[in-house]
């Protein structure tokens, strides 16, 4: 069992965490034709849409209310109904997720009274969903805003009661933590066993980046769609990837009455196990061929790499979900994970097999990695000055990473993400490694002084 430490210092120093607002737009950018809209400051928007442009390398999809000081402290109901009737007429989309901030939080704003009010002035929006995520910066991390979102969908859109089941269509929700890459290497595991899976949310249909014919949106180019939520309720079993997301595993379970399957990750060889046993037994088959023949490749990566791995000292700072995967990941491959920095509390940190997990920022980080001699640094792009300072080498996972194309691509999860990850690690490892200058003696160093010296 890990002890929780949190630092006492008064402020973050190099911070760690992206706050909530953040992590709920990403949830609602997973929906199809959504518009997510944030209550709150115009820069706090505008550094939330920098973040992502540079995460994903796209044009995104985001709208504020653009509080100010006169509406902050008079109030800014109007500006949300306006907000709203300007979306809905402009854009037209199909869900608008209506997040709120710490400005927003802090005035004490009462969104659901003010969404009514929209909908009594403008009763020609009424087809088009608006969803309320309350997701202040105060609390939590991109994280928990992202779990936040995926409730609040769950409860507007989901289907209430037992309905007839399809027993090859599973749901699947789906963790902050993953990729676009993770995501749609997920939907193709689940394939392989003859289930057809309704992700929530989709980011692998909206953010993989991909051209489209009809050019410039304002709207998501993908996503899951409100039919497919609509029919989650039909479903023979949910997988819940990530312990972050328990609150809105209970709600679906709660208004649909199906069963679950819930995974802490599914990274690395027993986690990959734990979900294919969960596949086969919701379809009653054996391992596909096909699947079979990654596991394999994996099983051989592991001994491919097990002198770089084996041993190497690795420091990880991430949000809970991401870290506590990464962390059994390494353990599992054999190596030691002498520090973990998580950005916010989370349930599952506690059952690591780590003596200690600090909730701190990139500073405690830092000062970790450096005193506990960590060889390879796992976290997003904000380590790579750290990596440098320390001389270890640096994985870049989490949210943002901003310095490496593709990232949005890349996969961790499965015997085949996996398998590549411990192939990165392993070229990380080798590039970083410093050869002990060998030993010279001065005789061997400078044979002529050394001659002279020995002269009586």
């Amino acid at each position: 069992m890990a002890e929780l430490l949190t630092p006492t210092k008064p402020l973050a120093v190099n911070p760690l965490k992206a706050c909530q607002p953040i992590g709920a737009s990403l949830a609602f950018l997973g929906l199809a034709d959504c518009l997510p809209l944030e209550h709150g400051a115009r820069g706090c928007t505008s550094f939330n849409k920098l973040f992502f442009m540079r995460h994903f390398n796209e044009p995104i999809a985001l709208q504020t209310t653009a509080m100010d000081q006169i509406t902050t402290v008079l109030g800014a109901d109007g500006s949300i109904v306006e907000a709203l009737a300007t979306i809905c007429e402009r854009d037209r989309p199909k869900v608008i997720g209506l997040i709120s901030t710490g400005l927003s939080s802090m005035q004490g704003s009462d969104i659901p009274r003010t969404v009514a009010e929209f909908r009594a002035k403008h009763p020609e929006h009424a087809g088009i969903d608006v969803i309320v995520a309350p997701a202040t910066d105060t609390l939590g991390c991109l994280e928990s805003g992202f779990a936040l979102a995926v409730e609040a969908i769950i409860e507007a859109l989901a289907p209430v009661g037992a309905a007839l089941r399809l027993r090859h269509q599973v749901n699947v929700l789906a963790s902050a933590m993953l990729t676009p890459g993770d995501v749609e290497d997920i939907k193709v595991w689940i394939e392989a066993y003859g289930l057809t899976p309704i992700m929530l949310p989709d980011i692998a249909d909206s953010l993989d980046g991909h051209l489209t014919d009809t050019g410039f949106s304002t709207l998501t180019y993908g996503g899951t769609t409100g039919d497919e939520i609509g029919r989650m309720g039909r479903s023979a079993a949910t997988l819940v990837i990530g312990r972050s997301l328990d609150g809105a595993a209970d709600l679906l379970r709660e208004r649909t009455g199906i069963p679950d399957y819930r995974f802490d990750g599914a990274i690395g060889l027993a986690a990959s196990d734990a979900f294919s046993d969960a596949l086969g037994a919701i379809a009653n088959r054996a391992m596909p061929a096909k699947v079979a023949r990654k596991r394999a490749q994996l099983l051989d990566a592991m001994v491919d790499t097990q002198f770089q791995l084996g041993g190497a000292r690795i420091a990880i700072a991430a949000d809970a979900d991401l870290c506590a995967s990464l962390v059994a990941f390494f353990v599992e491959m054999g190596a030691e994970v002498v520090a973990a920095v998580a950005s916010a509390k989370g349930q599952q940190l506690a059952s690591l097999p780590l003596d200690s997990v600090v909730i701190g920022d990139l500073e405690d980080f830092e000062w970790l990695a450096r005193e506990r001699g960590a060889d390879l640094l796992v976290t997003n792009s904000h380590g790579a000055d750290i990596a440098k300072r320390t001389g270890a080498a640096l994985l870049r996972a989490g949210f943002p990473i901003y310095d490496s194309y593709g990232a949005h691509a890349e996969s961790f999860v499965g015997y085949a993400g996996g398998r590549r990850t411990l192939f990165r690690i392993a070229d990380l490892l080798a590039a970083n490694f410093q050869e002990l200058r060998p030993y010279r003696s001065r005789f061997r160093a400078e044979p002529d002084a050394a001659r002279r010296s020995s002269l009586p």
